[in-house]
């Protein structure tokens, strides 16, 4: 970690071009919307917004640790303070819910871009950060931090389309996609496009290999391990799961369960509406479980792992240093210590010495009875609850097996999340763990 000072001299060039780029950027938008668009209010607010990064684009440049613009302390300080694992999680959550809720809101272009930009400035004013831009910047997160933006865009641009069309729908009009739907020949049309799509990404990576080199470490050594030893972007989230559960579940039965899942979706719809055209409306359920399972169980997973997750696997915040002598005081127990130790004030359930096979698996069924009874509720009879409750029209149409089946499904995908605030809350290590069979869940 170097000094504050030579810190600011080495990223004072990049923020300027930064502060810069962004200027151009919304220079050239209020030009559209002045010109083409005819919306003087708004070309007026991103003119000025222009020029106030003009002037920040100078600050950075200047290179004054007084001058550079950056978050307080204070805000930093906070953001550290929040960005504990069940608050991140939580937020997350209550993020995924407000977008969802006020969609409507949220795609039109110009909350689209405010909201653009505002993450830009605030990246911007985090990079002055020499701990966030450490881990922003290392040459394996920035293609994370472009895809987390490329995913954001690519998000918002079907649920406008969908909020378009269900608004057509409600009209009594047909979709979007149904006005234009000619039959596009694959040669030449679709074949000429995927070639100028692949010569315009080949100069893309080559122009970014030249001014973005892959880091190359130190050839591998069994004596000295990288500290964290990260996967790969794509498996972080698996990487995460492996924290909370066993990894007979976590590296196998639940990616086995996903693919499942996926197949097993066809065979499950019982609607038919939404096929060939986005919408939300008439597949509010559907696009809900995906969208939870995609976002909530898998991305916000990557960037947690990825900016969340630093030297002996502690939690760290976005502007907090990733030193390898942070020690957390962790005391995980699984759940028949806490049933029969901590609130029964016994001990564990054990076969006397020279017992039989028999009763010794009967002792291990005995000791972990309150975690095989949780289980067996949770995934037996939570599924007929839920389908005389909340589920009754799901049942009608689906049918016992399709309907048990896509209930599980459900089940064992929440099981992730409730499984990680059990441990952040309780300390919770296993509800079931029979080592002897090395059989823990």
């Amino acid at each position: 970690m170097h000094s504050n000072g030579l810190f600011l001299k080495d990223v004072a060039g990049f923020l300027g071009f930064y502060y810069t780029a962004l200027a151009l950027m919304n220079a050239v938008a209020a030009l559209i919307l002045w010109q083409k668009k005819k919306q003087t209010g708004w070309a007026i607010a991103w003119s000025v917004f222009a020029s106030v990064m003009m002037v920040l684009a100078g600050l950075a440049l200047s290179g004054s640790k007084s001058l550079v613009p950056s978050l307080p302390l204070a805000a930093r300080s906070l953001v550290n303070t929040l960005s504990g694992p069940m608050l991140y999680t939580l937020g997350t959550t209550a993020l995924f819910t407000i977008l969802f809720v006020f969609r409507k809101f949220f795609v039109q272009p110009m909350v689209a871009w405010t909201v653009f930009n505002a993450a830009l400035v605030l990246m911007g004013l985090s990079m002055a950060d020499e701990n966030f831009a450490a881990i922003v910047m290392k040459p394996d997160n920035v293609p994370i931090v472009g895809l987390v933006f490329l995913l954001a865009f690519f998000t918002w641009v079907a649920t406008k389309q969908a909020v378009v069309n269900d608004e057509r729908i409600a009209r009594g009009l047909p979709p979007m996609e149904k006005l234009d739907d000619e039959k596009v020949l694959v040669w030449p049309d679709l074949v000429y496009t995927e070639l100028i799509c692949m010569v315009a990404v080949s100069a893309f990576l080559l122009v970014w290999a030249i001014f973005l080199p892959a880091p190359l470490e130190e050839p591998a050594s069994s004596v000295k391990t990288p500290n964290p030893s990260k996967a790969p972007w794509y498996f972080l989230g698996l990487q995460e799961m492996l924290v909370y559960f066993d990894p007979w579940y976590a590296g196998v039965v639940l990616p086995s369960l996903v693919v499942f899942g996926l197949m097993a979706m066809p065979y499950l719809d019982f609607n038919k509406k939404g096929n060939g055209y986005y919408s939300i409306e008439e597949r509010k359920f559907s696009y809900l479980v995906y969208q939870f399972g995609f976002f909530e169980l898998w991305i916000t997973l990557i960037i947690l792992g990825t900016f969340l997750r630093g030297p002996n696997w502690n939690f760290y915040g976005p502007f907090e240093y990733w030193t390898p002598y942070k020690v957390e005081v962790l005391n995980n127990v699984d759940l028949p210590q806490m049933f029969w130790v901590n609130l029964l004030d016994r001990p564990l359930p054990r076969a006397p010495q020279g017992a039989g096979t028999l009763a010794q698996i009967g002792y291990i069924l005995l000791r972990e009875a309150p975690g095989i009874a949780l289980v067996g509720a949770y995934l037996l009879l939570l599924p007929p609850l839920l389908a005389v409750t909340f589920f009754r029209g799901f049942f009608a149409k689906m049918g016992f097996i399709r309907y048990m089946i896509m209930a599980n499904l459900m089940l064992l995908m929440l099981s992730l999340p409730l499984k990680m605030i059990l441990r952040w809350t309780l300390n919770l290590k296993y509800l079931v763990s029979i080592p002897e069979f090395s059989l823990n869940f």
